[in-house]
């Protein structure tokens, strides 16, 4: 089974948004089927095959995630990230402003849903292979 440190070592290589299909290839070959990224203190609980799991430490302080979802301002934000113009700890204060309270990639439907904080989903996004 992958670990922590694999994953971790795979999402070094990703600057922006831009790098993220190639990241998420690369932690498919480990073995992950699932993930979900939890924007308030950017822990991440990994999933592969007969109910492995494992999870990351918190990677940055606190984020308060807004009350109320704002879906425009985040389309506008995630558009952003996926050109390159920000990077991740920008995103994810930014997924913090519109209400995303998570997302989780499905490796097997090649999707990446965000959540808000009442387990809406905001936006379901194909991720190009």
């Amino acid at each position: 089974m992958f670990t922590v440190e694999q994953v971790k070592t795979a999402h070094s290589k990703v600057k922006s948004g831009a790098d993220f299909p190639a990241y998420i290839q690369d932690i498919k070959n480990l073995g992950v089927t699932y993930y979900e990224t939890f924007v308030s203190d950017g822990h991440t609980d990994y999933y592969g095959i007969n109910n492995y799991k494992t999870s990351s430490n918190a990677s940055y302080n606190a984020l308060l995630i807004s009350q109320v979802s704002n879906i425009e301002q985040f389309k506008t934000d995630i558009k952003a990230h996926q050109q390159g113009k920000t990077d991740y700890p920008t995103f994810c204060s930014d997924c913090a402003k519109s209400g995303i309270e998570k997302w989780a990639v499905c490796m097997e439907k090649m999707t990446c849903t965000y959540f808000d904080k009442a387990g809406n989903e905001i936006l379901i996004e194909q991720i190009p292979q």
